[in-house]
């Protein structure tokens, strides 16, 4: 049975032998190319780095599914290649001679904090509100709803306020609020965090990671989470969409 590919200086090896009982139903099985490959959390370079697998080694697939355009030793693609344990490596320096594994099923998202719904996008009582409002208690986790990329992390206030104290209805802005840039392009939005997140801008966050805790600093008259989807990068008002319908479609219904 035919079964790896191995890239060398300017010439391809083709490695022929017979895959033992086991090996065959593992699944896929591939070699990396060049030097060690780094295992992310998510289909991009942006994913945090979870492990590095030498050259030769032997995987075994799940699935394969698009995210970050890599150009590598063995190809150019968008392909990533999600092992059986959930982690990820770019398909651009996996060599087979079989074909690729099956693609993923669409990802699941999960909703931003354990909360009743309070209000709605775009009401007729406040049609500029480019979220909804969860009624998260105060201190309560607010969680990134998919894999993605810190893109803000900041104090959002009227200049003679401060967000470490709990704003008002005549208080303006998000108050402590945190944005993430996922692997779509789209960007999520979390308001009125109880203090400083806790993300950094450039941080890679995966599904689930805590961003900081819920609370009313900002615009707020009651502690809650403000949480905004945006179809773009940046996020403006433009670009913001229902949450309801967008994270409903996305296994995350939250009402």
């Amino acid at each position: 049975m035919a079964l790896i590919a191995l890239a060398g200086a300017g010439a391809v090896f083709v490695l022929l032998g017979t895959a033992s009982t086991a090996e065959a139903a593992a699944g896929p099985s591939v070699r990396t190319e060049g030097g060690p490959l780094k295992i992310r959390s998510a289909p991009s370079q942006n994913g945090a780095i979870l492990g590095t697998l030498a050259n030769g080694t032997r995987l075994t697939l799940a699935c394969q599914q698009a995210g970050q355009q890599i150009t590598g030793s063995v190809r150019t693609t968008t392909a990533w290649d999600r092992l059986s344990d959930g982690r990820y490596v770019s398909d651009a320096y996996v060599a087979r001679t079989g074909t690729p594994p099956a693609s993923c099923p669409p990802p699941t998202w999960i909703r931003p904090a354990n909360a009743p719904f309070w209000g709605g996008f775009r009401t007729p009582q406040r049609p500029t509100h480019d979220g909804v409002d969860l009624g998260a208690p105060r201190n309560s986790p607010v969680f990134a709803v998919a894999a993605g990329t810190v893109v803000t992390a900041e104090c959002n206030v009227s200049p003679t306020h401060v967000c470490d104290v709990d704003g008002s209805a005549a208080v303006a802005g998000c108050g402590w609020y945190v944005e993430i840039r996922h692997l779509d392009n789209s960007v999520t939005r979390y308001c009125h965090l109880a203090r400083r997140p806790l993300v950094n801008v450039g941080q890679p966050v995966a599904r689930g990671q805590a961003l900081g805790y819920a609370g009313m600093s900002g615009n707020a008259s009651a502690p809650h989470l403000h949480f905004e989807v945006h179809t773009g990068y940046p996020a403006t008002p433009q670009n913001a969409v229902d949450p309801l319908p967008f994270m409903a479609a996305r296994g995350a219904a939250l009402r």
